[in-house]
Order: C-alpha cells, then sequence, then structure tokens
C-alpha cells in the first residue's frame, strides 16, 4: 500500500511558478512514486490552475471560508494529482499569487493563505474519505498555519507533518489582531506558538508544531541555525535541530536535458559538446551581442536582488571589459534599471532582458560558458544545477546548496579531475572578481580542462533520486 502524501504548496510547475518552490513541487512527486509514495498536490485556485484544471470535479463545498465560498476541486494535469481549493475572493487576482499591481503585497495575504491552511488541516483531518494522508508536507510560509490547525484543533488521526523550508528570509509575519479573524484561540499568541516580536509568524508556527523539518540542502540546514544565518528563528531551529535535516534538491531531468530540449538551438551531451557553439552563436544573435566564438560568456538568470548577490555584479561590471555578460530576470526595481543602463551603455559587452521566459533561460543555459550565482544566501538554488546539466560552468558564492552542488576548481580538484565549477568567499567584489578571472583564465587557456570541467559537470547526478529516497524514508519514520 503506498503512503499517501499531501503536499500543501502555494506554486508547481507547470501551472504557476514565482520562483524554485515551483519546480520542486512539480517535480518531486514523479520521484516519489518510484519510491511507492503517492502525492497529491494542494495549491490555491489562482486562474492559471483553474485554467488548466477545467471542468474539475467538485468533491466538498464550503459556505464560508475567511469571507466567502470555496471548493475542492480535484483534478490530473501534467501528470500531477491535484486538489486546488477554488476561493473566487481571495485567489481570482491575475498575476503575480503574493503581489498586487502595485508590486506589494496583497493586503490579505494573511487570510488568503490562512484560509488555505485551514482547507489542507481540513483535508488532513480526514474531510475526504478518499483521501486520507498519511503525511502532509508543509511548504514554507504559505502552508505552515496547517501545523497550526493541526495541534489546536487534532483530528482523531493526525498524520505526520513535515515543514520544508525553501527560503527562511520570508516567514509570513503579520499582525497579532488577526489572530481570531484566522479562527485560532488566544493562546496561540504565545512564545512557544505564533507569537513573534508582537506579532504573529506563520513559518515560526510551523516550525514549532511540525513533527520534522527539512530544508532544501545540508549546508542550509546548518546556516540557519546561526543567529547569521536564521533570520530571527535560529535559536528555535538549533533548539529542534534533533528533527532538523538538510535534504539536497533535484531537478527535473526531463525537462532540463540538453541532448533532448526543444526549447535549444542544437542538441548536444557530455560526450560531444558540438552542439553548444552553435548555441553560443544563438544566444549572442539573440542579446544583439558581437558573435564572437572566443568571447568568455557568462550567463545568470534569476531575481535581482541583494539576496542574490547582483549589487556585486553591478559594481564589477566596468571591470570585465574583456567578458560579455547576459543577464535575464527581475526584482529591485533600482537594480533593474542600473542594470538595463548597463547594457545600454555598453551594449557590445552587457545584455539584459527583465522578465521571466522559460524558453530564454534554457538558452542562456546551453549558450553561455560560465553560469554566475553570486548569492549572499542561497538555501539550495536549481539554476546552478541546470547550468551544471547543460556544461555552463558555475561561478557561484560558496553557501547553502551552491556549496554542496559544485566542486570548486582549485589546482589539487584540477589535477584529480573531479571539479566542476569556481567556489568564491566571502560575498564580496573583490572575491568575486578573482573567481570570474580564475574561470577566465582557465577557459583561455587550458582547452581540455575547460572541457573537462564541463564533462564533469554533466556527469553530476542532479535528478532526484536520492533525495526521494530521503524523503521517503522520513515520511515512513512519521506516518499516521
Amino acid at each position: 500500500m503506498p503512503l499517501s502524501l499531501l503536499s500543501v504548496t502555494p506554486e508547481v510547475y507547470p501551472l504557476v511558478k514565482t520562483g524554485g518552490l515551483a519546480d520542486v513541487a512539480g517535480a518531486l512527486p514523479a520521484a516519489l512514486a518510484a519510491e511507492d509514495v503517492a502525492v497529491t498536490t494542494f495549491v490555491p485556485g489562482y486562474p492559471a490552475v483553474l485554467g488548466a484544471i477545467g471542468d474539475a470535479a467538485v468533491v466538498h463545498a464550503y459556505d464560508a471560508l475567511m469571507g466567502g465560498p470555496a471548493t475542492l476541486r480535484r483534478a490530473t494535469v501534467a501528470g500531477l494529482d491535484l486538489l486546488v481549493l477554488d476561493a473566487p475572493h481571495l485567489f481570482a487576482r491575475d498575476g503575480n499569487p503574493y503581489l498586487g499591481p502595485d508590486g506589494r503585497d496583497w493586503p490579505d495575504n494573511p487570510l488568503r493563505f490562512g484560509a488555505f491552511a485551514r482547507a489542507a488541516a481540513d483535508v488532513a483531518s480526514g474531510l475526504l474519505p478518499d483521501l486520507l494522508p498519511d503525511v502532509v508536507q508543509l511548504h514554507d510560509w504559505q502552508a505552515a498555519l496547517t501545523a497550526v490547525y493541526l495541534h489546536y484543533d487534532p483530528p482523531t488521526r493526525r498524520p505526520g507533518v513535515v515543514m520544508t523550508i525553501h527560503n527562511l528570509a520570508f516567514q509570513g509575519i503579520f499582525p497579532a489582531y488577526l489572530l481570531g479573524a484566522l479562527g485560532l484561540p488566544a493562546e496561540a499568541f504565545a512564545l512557544d506558538a505564533l507569537e513573534y516580536y508582537g506579532s504573529i509568524g506563520f513559518l515560526k508556527g510551523g516550525l514549532i508544531f511540525a513533527d520534522r523539518i527539512t530544508t532544501v540542502s545540508p549546508t542550509y540546514a546548518t546556516e540557519i541555525t546561526t543567529p547569521e544565518g536564521g533570520m530571527g528563528l535560529g535559536g528555535l531551529l538549533a533548539g529542534r535541530g534533533q528533527v532538523l535535516s538538510g535534504i539536497l534538491n533535484g531537478i527535473d531531468t526531463d525537462v532540463w536535458d540538453p541532448a533532448a530540449d526543444p526549447r535549444i538551438a542544437a542538441r548536444y551531451s557530455a560526450a560531444d559538446l558540438g552542439g553548444r557553439a552553435a548555441d553560443k552563436s544563438t544566444l549572442q544573435r539573440a542579446f544583439a551581442l558581437p558573435e564572437a566564438p572566443e568571447a568568455f560568456v557568462i550567463g545568470s538568470v534569476g531575481r535581482m536582488t541583494e539576496q542574490k548577490g547582483m549589487d556585486l555584479l553591478l559594481a564589477l561590471l566596468p571591470e570585465l571589459g574583456e567578458v560579455q555578460i547576459v543577464l535575464l530576470g527581475s526584482g529591485d526595481a533600482g537594480m533593474e534599471a542600473a542594470f538595463v543602463a548597463a547594457a545600454a551603455a555598453s551594449p557590445d559587452r552587457v545584455a539584459c532582458r527583465i522578465g521571466y521566459d522559460e524558453a530564454l533561460s534554457h538558452q542562456i543555459q546551453a549558450g553561455s560558458d560560465a553560469f554566475l550565482m553570486p548569492s549572499r544566501f542561497e538555501p539550495c538554488g536549481l539554476t546552478q544545477m541546470y547550468a551544471l546539466r547543460y556544461g555552463a560552468v558555475p561561478i557561484v558564492a560558496r553557501v547553502g546548496g551552491l556549496a554542496d552542488t559544485v566542486i570548486d576548481a582549485s589546482p589539487y580538484a584540477l589535477a584529480q579531475g573531479v571539479a566542476t565549477g569556481f567556489q568564491f568567499a566571502p560575498g564580496s567584489v573583490p572575491a568575486m572578481r578573482a573567481a570570474i578571472r580564475r574561470a577566465a583564465e582557465l577557459y583561455r587557456d587550458d582547452e581540455a580542462a575547460w572541457a573537462q570541467l564541463q564533462q564533469n559537470g554533466m556527469a553530476t547526478d542532479c535528478s532526484w533520486n536520492s533525495a526521494a529516497k530521503q524523503y521517503a524514508a522520513l515520511f515512513r519514520s512519521i506516518r499516521a
């Protein structure tokens, strides 16, 4: 009998995505199926989700849920068994799932995701007779109140609860007066519950009341127990260290496969890298850069924020005169404008696209010689693993999952033939400058060593196989 898992997530690829969480939630169910774990993915009914599920069956109706009627709908889409909370008063909004048109958080986000968690707790408690989860996995603060509702309204049959942290920087902290509107008792406003410096913390509650806590890389699991990396929750996480573990994310190796990717110009593999030259030329043309085969092209895809260290790249751009930089992403408005201005000032070596483009992100991985991730902290990171898979040599800060997935090209690692990229620490302009120079010099001076880096990276097992085995063992240890 398969273990039944309810995965409670605010986003899931390919239906709705703002970051790596969606990729994880979308890829993990298939990997867990091989471990005899049957996953039902519970997701809010954003317009894109409802459009994908069509006329899905209604399996439960709420007369009132945080201010309006709602239904639960079940469907199977893109290989995912879905349970969807259709609550138009909360989720019938176009655009970003969390932000309004002004770029600010929706004011009712605590009620939106409070309702989502309340419904998840109901399902976990046996609301649907044909869906009795053995374990509930809660992804980030948007799902965390599920554990709180299960604590204060305990069911006869309580499933095991796993709280998974994808990024501790986002904790869901809201005014304390919302406690009653969320349907939680006064005693939940306590130091050993939701109270957080006079407010209520959704993620904090999930961390306290979950049976197990996971995060997305072993190094990050250590970092978040420290005052520097714990972002106000380091003491709590250190105190729960016995139930905290880091399980390194994988990637969907079918979606990210350079030998079969329809989104890139030419197919290639570790055994035959020849197609990368065509992809590099295609990338240079797409970004109106000089089509120079000898140019060292560095790509970057992701959020343009200080957390991602993109201010370090801005500061370094004037010094990178012999390097072509290709950027795709969005984030801080001032940083976006600065990169656009840099591209306009140096169109022969800096190119920038603001926004999200899945196909273009594949082409950047396929056409770049190196891939830059200068994050100040990085729970896991997926794009450096996409880079490994595509032979774009990663240049990364030595933090979190970046430290766990990239083997630095030290003289010893190069001599042993095991290096896959370049690490630097601390997160500073001088350290990043040195790493980029090391990479550029190796690319220019030793073609065979560079090809070995590419082949090593492409041979790295970035799949979900190992993580799925670890998750399955953890789930079985706490199943209902």
